[in-house]
């Protein structure tokens, strides 16, 4: 990119502070009526609720603030990438979006999308894409070489189907092909893809691996999604659970996700989850116990009762058997229940305040509210936002600061 140009996108800042969203909304509809094919790639869940145009927007403001020097965007590169991967995005994608995303510059902006506002943006574009395209490039690589890895979709079939509350099931994945699977990172995700006749599409789904690696077979645990049949958002996960039994098969990426455990040192881990967000977490939780970890963990988990309450036995039964493990539970409605350390309320640091240690590393994971008030309640308790890893489920929309 010349100088001019770069100048030419940071004096779009602005714009896109005051219209991004209507500028992405309107390339989606672009983007699905001349490519109709791409909706069995994207989520239209997230179409539907806004969080993807609201996650474009976000992005390309992003990119348009440092156009100067892209390096600094690499945290968000490599956790876009993942997600690319994972539905299988390939370079020739980019071109068609290249070239629906210019022309939505064209008919949003009007009289101000000059010939060389669009050159700019063109070439601001292909430097984004070859950026994307090389790394994600890397990670395909990556999957591929390694002992029971692979790219693009590869049937599982269902050996278990178990209930974990009655809200959560979970899912044991085996090779239909019987060979072996890669050994994920703790904390990374599947993407599941499957029919869905009242979309009359293919439609692709991320769901945490909530296992340790064995080398043998993937574990997902699902949610439930009550009262949503007419939403996209559920209609894989309630199709999971209404019409995927023991023996059936289903198409798979390879583990995916850049929210994974960090084993390079021994600082104390608190794990703090909510609802269904416990699924990466219990994963590395699962993991260190395998590893005969000797750190010592901290696990807190809300969610609205007992009966929802997941995996409950297993973190009892850790708990019992492994020195250094303490759990906290946080339920909406006790009723009546009366066990140690658990409390009424919504997650709430502040109540355990005394045993979480400032020098610990802390892993969030729950809906977009609950990962902002743990991380503002962290830091208010004098937890350095270095020390908190967060993962939050769909497009990425918090910048916490």
């Amino acid at each position: 990119m010349t100088t001019e140009q770069k100048q030419l996108v940071t004096a779009t800042v602005a714009v896109l502070k005051e219209h991004g969203v209507l500028l992405t909304t309107h390339f989606y509809k672009r983007l699905f009526t001349f490519n109709p094919e791409l909706k069995s790639v994207f989520n239209m869940g997230n179409q539907q609720n806004g969080r993807q145009q609201t996650a474009l927007a976000m992005a390309v403001l992003a990119y348009a603030e440092n156009i100067e020097d892209p390096s600094v965007l690499f945290p968000a590169v490599d956790k876009i990438g993942h997600k690319h991967t994972s539905v299988n995005v390939r370079p020739e994608h980019y071109a068609v979006v290249g070239q629906h995303l210019l022309a939505s510059i064209k008919e949003v902006l009007g009289d101000a999308a000059t010939g060389a506002l669009i050159d700019a943006w063109a070439a601001a574009y292909g430097q984004l894409a070859e950026l994307m395209s090389g790394y994600e490039t890397k990670l395909y690589n990556d999957q591929a070489t390694q002992n029971g890895g692979w790219n693009g979709w590869r049937s599982f079939f269902i050996k278990d189907k178990i209930q974990e509350s009655t809200e959560i099931t979970s899912f044991h994945l085996y090779p239909a092909d019987g060979g072996p699977v890669a050994a994920h990172k703790p904390g990374q995700y599947l993407s599941v893809r499957m029919f869905i006749p009242e979309l009359d599409l293919i439609q692709p789904r991320q769901y945490s691996i909530s296992n340790s690696p064995n080398n043998l077979y993937y574990r997902i645990s699902v949610k439930r999604e009550k009262g949503r049949d007419t939403n996209p958002d559920g209609m894989i996960s309630n199709r999971l659970h209404e019409f995927i039994n023991v023996g059936d098969e289903i198409e798979v990426t390879a583990p995916a996700g850049s929210f994974t455990l960090k084993t390079d040192n021994e600082k104390p881990l608190v794990f703090i989850s909510g609802g269904v967000g416990q699924t990466p977490l219990i994963g590395m939780l699962e993991s260190l116990i395998d590893t005969k970890n000797t750190r010592p963990l901290i696990w807190v988990h809300g969610c609205r009762n007992k009966e929802v309450h997941a995996f409950k036995e297993s973190i009892d039964y850790w708990v019992s058997e492994t020195p250094g493990l303490h759990s906290h539970i946080f339920y909406n409605d006790l009723n009546g229940t009366q066990a140690e350390n658990t409390y009424e309320g919504i997650v709430d640091v502040k109540k355990i305040n005394s045993i979480l240690s400032p020098d610990a590393e802390y892993y969030v994971c729950g809906p977009a509210p609950f990962i902002t008030k743990q991380y503002n309640d962290l830091k208010t308790l004098g937890v350095k936002k270095d020390a908190i890893y967060f993962e939050e489920f769909g497009p990425q929309s918090l910048m916490l600061a």
